[in-house]
């Protein structure tokens, strides 16, 4: 049984309709993530995973950019 998904862009995309945003759909149990100029690949994971994937992410960002 294949679930319809419904996409949402980020706000961090600028609300433009060019190629080049990240889109968000979610199913009771997965997140869907996707680059909207390539829509056919999406990454699925469940919430918790992609938490910990964010939270690492963030951890490693720097604080501060050099100039």
């Amino acid at each position: 049984m294949n679930i319809a998904l419904t996409w949402q862009k980020s706000s961090f995309s600028g609300g433009s309709d060019g190629n080049n945003c990240l889109e968000l759909a979610a199913t009771p149990t997965n997140l869907h993530l996707r680059e909207s100029d390539t829509p056919a690949t999406t990454l699925t994971a469940p919430p918790n995973a992609l938490a910990h994937l964010l939270a690492g992410i963030r951890a490693d960002a720097p604080t501060h950019q050099s100039p």
